[in-house]
């Protein structure tokens, strides 16, 4: 005996679609899945075998597993507990928080998009914009670090481009895992940044609760391994001169570091310069009419109308590169022995020193160390072809020259920093055409005036000519 049953349309489709999304989740998905990992474990250890420092397990573990672990990590629990008690407000709603700034900060890294797409794209942005050398890099010392120890790159911070070009130049050598501000909060930049690895900071925030999750997190990537790039300076230089060094991220890397444990920190000084930054006349005028930060949009607003003004230009064939950019890797320096070296002995950092005296705070040790690695990020400031021609008309005001003497001021120039051991890019081993570079990188941006083959520097831009002078300024001085 059979009977006939009749359905709506709608069941039936929605009957339809549930056993396709049955098909996709039991049977497709997990092919997909395997078929990803796969890929993405061959790339791990293709890279692995070239790299300086092979990529950490910690950078590979699960978003998820590191946001809980950074949630009830024990410093974080400790913060929780005493705001709960002073601010009387229920222990699950500052955990709440806790996760909410946990999910805010931790990266999602992948290793594919890294090496196949980021590298890529990196890649082509700055040969795009700029002639990018590597200056000078000390690959012996960063092939003898042990797989135990913690790698900070410690970077001057000129433009926003320091991100892609130390990313491009890094990326033989290792995996950069960046703080970035919150200006790069939007999307789709934001969910680019975090799964190359970097990861988002309020940078003016005082909340104490947030600042103790934010100094776990990185003190959890440091004892996991992660190479960290830090800007000591903590935003982009106004004026071009070097700034001093904030503790901020820094002193979260060294607070509670043990000298007799198993992992050292050690750090790399790493100079970059630009002849050309894009974003100077934005730096100059926020520096000397104090105009107030943009961030966001609008930030990327003028991204998209630079390159667009750019791709116009190269349309049309009038488009040249911005000069050379180039990048200086310091020798390390290892946290242990600075201690040692300057008599300091700490479990935790700073609080028993060798000599008998009582011992310094730890603010001062750790100051004392930021000073001397800005010092020494400072000395491996590349020096390129404008900075040097820009020195000679803000050393003389008012100056006129020729070709000809602006060529003998500047191999003058260039055998004084020599002689102190600074790093002096001349392309092509050639100063003629160094300073050839030099000048009409000036000249076509109006900052220098060509008057029938006498130059001198325009009234109206010496602020400008001021800020490329000062990228430099502190190793002439010398």
């Amino acid at each position: 005996m059979s009977q006939t049953f009749t359905l709506p349309l709608w069941a039936i489709v929605l009957i339809g679609a549930l056993a396709l999304l049955s098909l996709i989740h039991h049977f497709l998905l997990p092919s997909v899945r395997w078929i990803l990992r796969r890929r993405v474990n061959r790339v791990i250890d293709e890279v692995n075998q070239r790299l300086a420092l092979q990529i950490p397990s910690f950078k590979l573990t699960r978003r998820e597993v590191l946001i809980d672990r950074l949630v009830y990590h024990p410093d974080v629990i400790e913060a929780v507990a005493l705001e709960a008690k002073e601010q009387q407000v229920p222990r699950e709603v500052l955990m709440a928080r806790v996760r909410t700034y946990a999910r805010e900060i931790v990266p999602a890294f992948n290793a594919f998009l890294y090496f196949k797409c980021g590298y890529w794209v990196a890649r082509r942005i700055v040969h795009l914009l700029y002639r990018v050398r590597l200056g000078f890099a000390n690959d012996a010392s960063l092939s003898d670090l042990s797989p135990t120890d913690s790698v900070v790159f410690l970077m001057n911070h000129r433009s926003n481009m320091d991100y892609i070009l130390a990313t491009y130049l890094a990326a033989e050598k290792t995996t950069l895992s960046y703080a970035v501000g919150e200006w790069a909060r939007v999307w789709p930049l934001q969910q680019l940044i975090r799964l190359m690895g970097g990861f988002f900071v309020r940078r003016d925030s005082s909340n104490p609760l947030y600042r103790r999750v934010l100094q776990s997190y990185v003190q959890m990537a440091a004892e996991g391994g992660v190479p960290q790039a830090v800007f000591p300076e903590g935003r982009l230089s106004r004026d071009g001169h070097l700034a001093p060094p904030k503790l901020g991220l820094l002193g979260y890397l060294t607070k509670g570091f043990d000298p007799a444990g198993d992992r050292d920190i050690v750090f790399v000084p790493v100079g970059i310069n630009y002849d050309r930054v894009l974003e100077d006349r934005t730096l100059v005028q926020s520096s000397s009419r104090k105009l107030p930060e943009k961030r966001g949009f609008f930030t990327l607003w003028h991204a998209l109308r630079y390159v667009y003004k750019n791709l116009w230009l190269a349309l049309r064939g009038r488009r040249y590169r911005n000069g050379y950019a180039c990048v200086n890797f310091g020798e390390p320096v290892s946290l242990r022995n600075w201690l040692a070296n300057h008599q300091y002995l700490s479990d935790p950092l700073a609080t028993q020193p060798l000599t008998p005296e009582d011992p310094p705070p730890i603010e001062t040790v750790t100051q004392a160390l930021a000073d001397d690695l800005m010092e020494r990020v400072g000395e491996i400031i590349p020096v390129l072809p404008v900075a040097l021609v820009a020195t000679l008309f803000t050393q003389n005001p008012g100056v006129e020259l020729t070709a000809i003497d602006i060529k003998t001021q500047v191999d003058t120039l260039i055998r004084s920093l020599e002689a102190k051991g600074h790093k002096v890019y001349i392309p092509r081993n050639n100063l003629d055409y160094a300073v050839t570079v030099g000048i009409r990188m000036l000249t076509m941006r109006y900052l220098l005036l060509d008057r029938e083959g006498v130059l001198s520097a325009n009234a109206d831009e010496t602020a400008l000519l001021h800020y490329y002078a000062a990228s430099i300024a502190h190793l002439v001085a010398e």
